[in-house]
């Protein structure tokens, strides 16, 4: 039996709340490919100098990203913005819609990027386990429970 819950308590919503919006992603990505400064990841995203300013404030506002300092010699001070430890555990998240896009959304080429084990040079590959270790395959696979949190409707 689908126990109902309000909308105001899911996880998946408040998770969307904080990165769902196209320029968080995009943000997020460069962020994980060691882009930290303002007008790199304007450049590396295109996304309007506003826009971007907004999204790096929410982003540092909710604790996945910090601003450190930096100087370069004769400039004013500016920011970058580091990940934080909240803002890597994000990480499997954006490498999962890298694969779906890869998966359903590639050119014939193929997918623009290939993300490869640096110790090894195997292909990353994710899967969702179980906490006795068990591959889960899908939806199919899980009973939803209520959580102490949950509240019904």
């Amino acid at each position: 039996m689908i126990v109902p819950f309000r909308v105001d308590n899911c996880s998946i919503e408040r998770t969307l709340d904080v990165v769902g919006e196209k320029w968080t992603f995009l943000v997020l990505r460069e962020a994980f490919s060691g882009v930290r400064r303002f007008a790199d990841m304007q450049a590396h995203t295109g996304a309007p100098r506003q826009v971007l300013s907004a999204r790096l404030t929410r982003l540092v506002e909710e604790g996945l990203l910090r601003k450190v300092p930096y100087r370069e010699p004769g400039q004013r001070q500016r920011d970058e913005y580091r990940l934080t430890d909240k803002g890597r555990d994000l990480y499997p998240l954006l490498v999962a819609l890298m694969h779906w896009g890869d998966k359903y959304l590639s050119d014939d080429e193929g997918p623009p990027t290939l993300l490869t084990h640096r110790d090894c040079g195997a292909p990353v590959e994710q899967y969702l386990r179980c906490a006795e270790g068990h591959e889960v395959g899908g939806p199919r696979d899980v009973t939803p429970l209520p959580g102490a949190a949950r509240k019904t409707a």
